[in-house]
């Protein structure tokens, strides 16, 4: 049966608030390291690029010259210590789950695009009880690349099918970047870790909540 479209999400920011467990991985690597930790607000502000960006960034602000990249030994134990709490405090938002569902009975094709590495994001999923509903969930590593490099969203629709429409939700300023490199429509969603205003990107829609998705999408079909 060919599916009605295919709908891909970002997973951070988007379907789940996984801030709490990524700052709390984020302070223990800074309290090994003897260096102030972040806490939750500060940690939302630095997440959007994958964990080496984060690791770097974060000691950056601490005073740390890393240059262009972060040393792979703080990526590696950053890696270590999230890999033991990657669902300990993560929750997906309200509404994700009963409209994911819906959504995919309606026939869509649901996949996730997420610069998080695959096997934390199946494992997250999983944890939630939400790993079913994806055909695809894919990482930087999956292709060998990541956001904004739109080959990433690209192969991820075509990983779970290609059945047009294809439309991308996110709620960051590299998601909606994606999208438009790659030509799809984007639906953003304003309570994620964006540090841009997203209308200002001007994404074909823009929702509050995740309840407001299926509406979007009616919104953007009939457009096109």
């Amino acid at each position: 049966m060919t599916a009605r479209g295919t709908l891909v999400f970002d997973l951070d920011g988007t379907l789940v608030d996984s801030v709490p467990d990524l700052a709390g991985s984020l302070d223990q690597l800074m309290a090994e390291k003897g260096l102030d930790a972040f806490g939750i607000d500060a940690t939302r502000r630095l997440i959007g690029h994958g964990i080496p960006n984060l690791v770097r960034k974060a000691l950056e602000q601490r005073g740390v010259d890393v240059g262009d990249t972060a040393p792979a030994t703080d990526v590696k134990r950053f890696t270590e210590i999230y890999s033991g709490r990657l669902s300990r405090e993560t929750r997906p938002y309200p509404d994700v789950e009963d409209v994911l569902g819906r959504l995919r009975a309606e026939g869509w094709a649901l996949a996730v695009c997420t610069n998080k590495l695959e096997r934390y994001a199946r494992a997250i999923l999983a944890d939630l009880g939400l790993a079913d509903l994806f055909a695809v969930v894919s990482g930087p590593d999956t292709f060998g690349v990541g956001k904004p490099d739109p080959r990433h969203l690209t192969e991820t629709i075509a990983a779970a099918g290609g059945a047009a429409p294809a439309i991308f939700v996110g709620d960051s300023e590299v998601d909606v970047a994606t999208a438009k490199a790659a030509k799809v429509p984007v639906v953003a969603v304003s309570y994620g870790y964006t540090k841009t205003p997203l209308d200002s990107l001007d994404p074909e829609a823009l929702i509050d909540g995740f309840d407001a998705l299926p509406a979007a999408l009616a919104k953007i079909a009939m457009a096109a």
